[in-house]
């Protein structure tokens, strides 16, 4: 459908025209994804005096697999470019707390963009379209309202109103396949190689570290999963509904895994595919390859609450930038 592209809508970081919001504003601390603790409003060690982080190329391996996994859906190029109209903070250390204060608001609301421009793709949701093009066009103008504005902005309550939009979009295209009722389930660490899960809601399930290997998620709704550290490989994500390249990067896959057009293929899984076990044997990989890992958090959340929100203590980066 003309019109949903996100690349075409700024829904992708775009690193060239940010000024490092995400190696600025956010906070970690010190853990398996990041190697030191960062306050929020602290540039990163590893920040260039051209926004670039001088580190890019070698992130996991120098103790920061959290970068490698947080994405801002577009949000860093727009408050750099359209909300402080191309004035750095560097330029105006004025503007600085104000600029880190707006930037994970217009994430939460990038984010929600993203979740409403693939809903407006969906054939099965027509009958509300018109409805999720109006909040559509009520979240993109929010993103460009003035600094004091966002800063005032009662995000949540706005995310719930969008979420009650992407309830029913999913309820639509899961219409008939009977799949199972897991939203906010604890399935971390569960066995669920080779399982049927198409058309189940997973809407804020807990699968970190789950085996989902082989298994078929098409029309499952994964609005808000933690996938930390799941194993997707031989998976059929395509139709997979609300799926992000946060919860993507967060988890392990391969070359077979079955992904939606919109999203890539995270560079850190491994180029071998699952092989689907015969009858009575356990699951395997080709000779030689190796399970990975992922340590860093997902995004989004979604119980009863939000649409996706972001369920993590610290932060990672996830741009794409040249080193």
């Amino acid at each position: 459908m003309p019109g949903t592209n996100p690349r075409e809508l700024g829904l992708l970081a775009d690193c060239e025209s940010c000024f490092g919001l995400c190696c600025v504003a956010l906070p970690f601390a010190a853990s398996a994804d990041f190697a030191v603790d960062k306050k929020a409003g602290e540039p990163c060690r590893n920040l260039r005096d051209d926004f670039r982080c001088s580190i890019h190329a070698e992130l996991r391996e120098r103790g920061f697999p959290g970068c490698t996994v947080y994405d801002c859906f577009g949000a860093g190029q727009k408050v750099s470019q359209v909300t402080f109209q191309g004035t750095s903070w560097r330029q105006a250390p004025g503007t600085a707390g104000e600029m880190y204060a707006i930037f994970p608001v217009v994430r939460q609301l990038h984010e929600l963009l993203w979740y409403l421009a693939e809903a407006l793709t969906l054939e099965a949701a027509r009958p509300v379209h018109a409805e999720l093009q109006g909040a559509f066009d009520a979240t993109e103008r929010l993103t460009r309202e003035s600094p004091d504005a966002l800063k005032e902005l009662d995000v949540p309550a706005h995310r719930a109103e969008v979420n009650v939009l992407l309830l029913r979009t999913s309820e639509l295209v899961r219409a008939g396949r009977k799949g199972k009722e897991r939203r906010g389930a604890d399935l971390i660490g569960a066995k669920l190689s080779g399982a049927d899960l198409r058309g189940a809601n997973l809407r804020g399930a807990y699968l970190i570290g789950a085996d989902l290997r082989g298994a078929d998620l098409r029309e499952s709704d994964l609005i808000g999963a933690d996938l930390r550290g799941a194993d997707l490989s031989g998976a059929d994500l395509s139709g997979a509904l609300f799926l992000t390249q946060p919860q993507l990067n967060a988890a392990t896959g391969d070359a077979a895994t079955r992904l939606p057009a919109a999203l890539t293929r995270p560079a850190h899984w491994p180029a071998t595919r699952y092989e689907r076990p015969s009858r009575g044997t356990g699951p395997r990989r080709d000779p030689g390859s190796a399970r990975g890992t992922a340590s860093a958090r997902g995004t989004g959340s979604d119980s009863s609450r939000t649409s996706g929100s972001g369920r993590r203590s610290g932060r990672g980066s996830g741009r794409r930038r040249r080193g």
